[in-house]
């Protein structure tokens, strides 16, 4: 069944390709999983590479209130009486010569994971795809005038030393397992290196978060040693910050609770990223409390 589930549209020439993947739902808060990858397709105009079938995959008729039920349901548009759109969820690979990219945008299946896995990794071994990233947001006590903070999962510690220096922070977490970690654990199996990046987004902040999806895509460009304009991206992020920050000082408790999320960061990106340097300044007598 993977293979008739997996619809391969063309085969460029492509070398030991990076897999970069979204999805959305789960871990995609402030749409900064879904919205880095499409930004990335759009300004790298990425081609259609395949499509994994949504037969089978999704539960669309779900029992309870109209707005959980609604989260199960297909998107349609209705104009003047007449339907124009009836999108089922999608699934879709697309691919860049130029950066040596494939990029892929889904939706987290209800059922057979396994099989949708498969088709992904039935993907990566015909391109002999060398790396996958995918690309997550949680939202967290984290204030939005900080720069935002990445988690990481790998899925072989030797790759701890590739991504520590990028400022990411290890993830400690048990609790309910998305698509993502399963995928990481069956690369283990697989011999195929996988790392989720996943950004902290503001939990007090509800919608698309610009800010949070042009750090992402500027971290991975460094990562990927792409080379991209997203200047449009920090100009949207310069308004969207300017407006928060408006309605925010209309809210004295909020205020002053971002002011705690604030110190609590800093204190944070103090005590485990400048630790070489605390430790500096303790050896020389200067005291930090």
């Amino acid at each position: 069944m993977t293979g008739e589930r997996l619809q391969l549209f063309e085969k460029p020439k492509l070398q030991s390709p990076r897999l970069i993947m979204g999805f959305s739902g789960w871990m995609d808060s402030g749409d900064v999983s879904t919205g880095t990858v499409q930004g990335l397709i759009d300004k790298l105009q990425a081609q259609p590479l395949a499509r994994i079938s949504a037969t089978g995959l999704y539960i669309y008729n779900f029992p309870g209130t109209l707005e959980w039920a609604s989260m199960f349901r297909p998107h349609a548009r209705i104009k003047d009486g007449t339907i124009e759109q009836y999108a089922f969820p999608s699934n879709d690979f697309y691919y860049d010569v130029k950066s040596n990219l494939i990029l892929f945008i889904g939706k987290e299946p209800n059922m057979l994971w396994e099989e949708y896995t498969n088709s992904i990794f039935s993907l990566c071994e015909q391109f002999e795809v060398g790396m996958i990233y995918f690309i997550g947001s949680v939202s967290s006590l984290v204030p939005h005038t900080r720069e935002p903070r990445l988690m990481c999962v790998i899925s072989d510690s030797q790759l701890k030393d590739r991504f520590k220096h990028y400022g990411v922070k290890f993830t400690n977490y048990e609790g309910p397992a998305s698509l993502a970690t399963y995928l990481s654990f069956r690369c283990q199996e697989l011999n195929l290196s996988m790392v989720n990046l996943i950004a902290a987004v503001p939990a007090y902040v509800q919608g698309n978060n610009p800010k949070c999806i042009e750090a992402m895509t500027r971290r991975l460009i460094g990562m990927l040693d792409l080379t991209l304009n997203i200047d449009d991206l920090k100009r949207t992020t310069e308004v969207f910050e300017q407006k928060l920050n408006e309605l925010v000082s209309q809210q004295p408790d909020l205020a002053g609770n971002i002011s705690r999320l604030e110190e609590d960061y800093d204190n944070d990106i103090f005590d485990n990223e400048l630790g070489e340097l605390k430790t500096w300044l303790e050896q020389q007598g200067i005291r930090l409390d």
